[in-house]
């Protein structure tokens, strides 16, 4: 994978809003045609997440009817990047990475300068949606 793609992946609590602001391509779930929005992406543990507060989202449904998306970085380096998405719905899983999106929220240099506290981790749980992005370059080794 370019350098240049792993630097913008590799975001961390102290990447600022701009870092971490992608637009995804997703295929409609009803219309079957592509939709392009602009989301923030999360790096726990070394993968990457897409996820919101609680909420319903069409990129969410999108992504469900249709794994296969586009992932479009756009600040500091621009590439349109092949993904999978997998909606996680394994407790454990669910709990790990919404408590570091969470903390990561909720430090004082908050990148986004949401107010604080962010919702309780109940309500991420509840009503959160959460996939984990695969890239397909995976098949060569390299799974970000």
């Amino acid at each position: 994978m370019d350098p240049g793609i792993e630097r913008a992946l590799a975001i961390t609590p102290t990447s600022s809003a701009r870092e971490r602001t992608i637009d995804i391509t997703t295929i409609g779930a009803r219309t079957g045609l592509p939709r392009r929005i602009e989301v923030w992406f999360y790096r726990v543990d070394g993968r990457i997440y897409l996820t919101t507060h609680p909420a319903r989202r069409s990129w969410y449904a999108n992504i469900l009817a249709n794994r296969s998306f586009t992932f479009h970085l756009k600040h500091g380096v621009r590439a349109d990047l092949a993904a999978v998405g997998t909606s996680i719905s394994e407790p454990g899983e669910r709990e790990a990475v919404f408590r570091a999106v969470i903390a990561d929220l909720n430090q004082p240099a908050n990148p986004a300068g949401i107010g604080q506290p962010v919702q309780p981790l109940a309500e991420w749980l509840a009503g959160s949606p959460l996939v984990r992005v695969d890239f397909e370059d995976v098949k060569k080794g390299v799974n970000r």
